[in-house]
């Protein structure tokens, strides 16, 4: 009976330690972001910015907004950025959000 205690306590413990919160600890990118936004379609038809995140290789379309940044056509802005989870993000949105830490570089192109 003592050995099926603890096995049952081993496995509470196991399951409580594995639902960590870290996962909702902000972390920080940089974001270059493109001189010109695209066509594309979230929720319905937009502009997108399109940016790169910690140097990738390819544009890809960001539908979310970075609070704090004000983007303007015919500038490229290299970006520090917090990237953190939403706890109860709405059904329709993003479940991440982003927040300008500071303007590494603003390039007129």
């Amino acid at each position: 009976m003592k050995n099926m205690v603890r096995l049952y306590s081993l496995v509470l413990i196991t399951l409580f330690s594995a639902c960590s919160k870290d996962s909702l600890k902000p972390d920080f990118i940089t974001m270059q972001v493109a001189d010109h936004q695209q066509d594309c379609v979230g929720v319905g038809p937009q502009k997108c910015l399109l940016v790169k995140i910690d140097g990738e290789a390819n544009w890809t379309y960001f539908y979310s907004g970075i609070e704090g940044f004000t983007y303007k056509s015919g500038f490229e802005y290299k970006l520090s950025v917090k990237r953190e989870q939403i706890k109860n993000p709405p059904q329709d949105g993003s479940s991440l959000r982003y927040t300008l830490v500071r303007v590494i570089e603003k390039i007129k192109t």
